[in-house]
């Protein structure tokens, strides 16, 4: 097993709690009315002992019974013929996600990010400009959201860009062990192109620093070209990928 990979998958477990988590024989199910795959998704993180069609089976069931899709994160760490199991099922392959690191001291920032402002708490401010940005409009995610970032339980740094009175580029930082996570990276779209998100990225990375971490991750869907040739310019390089196999049930 590849140790950093444990070590990531982990941290992004701490990062991104779900609205509601049941641990079940190595695995745990995560639900979160699907505000996202990976809140809303099986994870592997220990030894298994149940057959894993039994296990697969009880995983549909509640899924459908909070009615959501069954789905099922894969990482490096699972067996490919788990996978394969998911796909005679049914299963389709969605959200395939890059994973990035960094070794901080080799960071390329911006000379100048004076224009983000920073902060040691998660203010509903900052998170009602995110929804706005990411134009969420479900009540039930507006309702339940904030509650998960609130129970983010590990040191975090919010980053945000103000012009005339609005929140209009956000970013978070988290951080676990030597690393800092790089989260909610968003722009309004009327200010898109113009370096915000490397900016926000810049004092994240650089908050990092100050703090004690030596390197940095994040995690970026695969067709999303222009953010992977962001992240690449600030020296991130991919690492290892998953994807999430998911049936409506």
């Amino acid at each position: 097993m590849d140790t950093t990979i444990k070590q990531i998958e982990d941290m992004s477990l701490n990062a991104w709690p779900s609205h509601k988590m049941e641990l079940y024989d190595g695995w745990i199910i995560r639900f979160s009315y699907f505000y996202t795959h990976r809140t809303n998704s099986v994870e592997q993180f220990g030894t298994t002992t149940l057959p894993w069609r039994e296990k697969i089976l009880y995983c549909e069931n509640l899924y459908k019974r909070l009615g959501s899709p069954a789905v099922f994160k894969i990482s490096p760490l699972v067996s490919e013929n788990f996978d394969f199991m998911l796909e005679n099922r049914g299963y389709e392959i969605q959200h395939e996600t890059e994973v990035m690191t960094l070794a901080l001291n080799d960071a390329v920032l911006s000379e100048d990010f004076s224009d983000v402002c920073f902060s040691d708490v998660i203010t509903e401010e900052w998170i009602q400009a995110l929804f706005d940005l990411k134009r969420t409009t479900s009540e039930v995610h507006r309702q339940v959201v904030p509650s998960m970032y609130h129970a983010i339980m590990k040191e975090t740094v919010a980053a945000f860009i103000r012009i005339e009175g609005q929140i209009v580029a956000t970013g978070l930082g988290i951080l676990d062990r030597d690393y800092i996570g790089i989260y909610a990276i968003h722009v309004r779209e009327d200010y898109r192109r113009k370096g915000f998100a490397r900016r926000i990225c810049s004092g994240l990375l650089k908050a990092g620093l100050t703090r004690g971490a030596v390197n940095a991750y994040l995690q970026v869907v695969k067709d999303n070209a222009s953010a992977m040739s962001l992240y690449e310019s600030l020296g991130f390089q991919k690492y290892y990928s998953y994807w999430f196999r998911v049936k409506e049930v």
